[in-house]
């Protein structure tokens, strides 16, 4: 009850005036979340992808010691992630750069998340590195329904050679009796360059966007989040102009996307550090459903980066950036090159 005071005290301060006149309520809070684990191999060479590097005797010289204090890590983080005002790790879970189910399976058995009773959504991706998206889900808190992983078709400009990236994966579901629609994003990286490698983004938010207008055409009142790692930021032309994503949640209409984290862009703050520069890869992106001040049902509350003081590099080279597992061909033993992001739903209580 504690918790849900002061999710309540600070809910007070963001909501119309009009409520604060009404008789004092408490509210369900829950927390969706993506993380990209920053290449969360395990140490098995699977010879239909390119992972040999990431194995015993391979380049990094992954064993099962490093892999063990891998899971750790990720473990730690995603049980801190929401925890200040929900008492618990995640509800909703989305990740990136996992090798396969089997990596999933051994984090969830972490002491540390094994409360938690994740189940786990997940489908091999073609990605020639062997690495794909999934959904984690605390299994008395969401209900899956259905789910879908679609296809992103991509060829070379040049050369017009298939282009082998991740899925993208839908899962369709109950909050608590909600129905939510929640896509787990990886677009293509900006290897080659940010403008050379555009296109592929684009073609990745065009697939994004038939997905999202597929469930609209069934009910254009539909809870969707769409997130995960988009390796664009909030303003460029793969969410803005393809996929049509709003910074403003008041110009947000009917069958559109808001990006709450749209705002941090120019605050000096992000996900991703390169060249001694942020950027906001990671980002949680909703339909104008959730935006709604009705909270009957689960809505949109806040939006933030967990970016904790442990998870970031404190002395070096790279002083000031995510903490990451590896640096070139070594592991440093970090946590990942990205920063959590997360966003609270909040629903009344009755």
């Amino acid at each position: 009850m504690v918790v849900i005071k002061r999710v309540l005290m600070i809910f007070l301060s963001f909501v119309p005036a009009i409520l604060l006149s009404q008789q004092k309520k408490t509210y369900n809070i829950q927390t969706v979340a993506f993380y990209n684990l920053e290449n969360l191999f395990d140490t098995i060479d699977d010879p239909l992808t390119f992972d040999n590097d990431r194995t015993p005797k391979g380049r990094y010289h992954w064993t099962d010691k490093l892999y063990k204090e891998k899971l750790q890590n990720m473990a730690l983080v995603i049980s801190k992630i929401g925890k200040e005002h929900t008492g618990s790790a995640p509800a909703i879970l989305g990740v990136a750069e996992i090798e396969n189910r089997k990596v999933l399976e051994d984090l969830i058995k972490e002491p540390i998340l094994i409360q938690n009773k994740y189940g786990i959504i997940h489908k091999d991706s073609p990605d020639r590195r062997g690495i794909d998206v999934g959904l984690l889900y605390q299994k008395d808190r969401f209900k899956p329904k259905h789910f879908k992983t679609y296809e992103l078709y991509l060829y070379d400009e040049v050369t017009q050679k298939r282009v082998y990236t991740r899925d993208q994966l839908i899962v369709s579901g109950y909050l608590d009796g909600d129905l939510i629609h929640c896509i787990v994003n990886h677009w293509p990286s900006r290897r080659g360059g940010e403008t050379r490698s555009a296109y592929k983004r684009k073609k990745a938010a065009k697939l994004n966007k038939r997905i999202i207008d597929s469930i609209f055409v069934l009910d254009p009142y539909s809870k969707i989040i769409t997130l995960g790692d988009f390796n664009d930021d909030p303003d460029s032309a793969s969410l803005k102009k393809v996929l049509g994503v709003t910074s403003k949640r008041m110009d947000t209409d009917l069958k559109e996307l808001y990006n709450p984290l749209a705002k941090m862009k120019n605050k000096g703050v992000g996900t991703h550090a390169w060249n001694d520069s942020w950027t906001i890869f990671d980002q949680i992106i909703v339909s104008k459903e959730l935006l709604q001040e009705d909270y009957s049902s689960y809505r949109f509350y806040k939006v933030g980066i967990f970016s904790e003081a442990f998870l970031i590099t404190t002395t070096g080279r790279y002083k000031g950036y995510p903490f990451r597992s590896f640096s070139g061909q070594n592991y440093v033993g970090g946590y990942s090159d990205h920063l959590p992001v997360y966003m609270y739903l909040i629903k009344e209580k009755r």
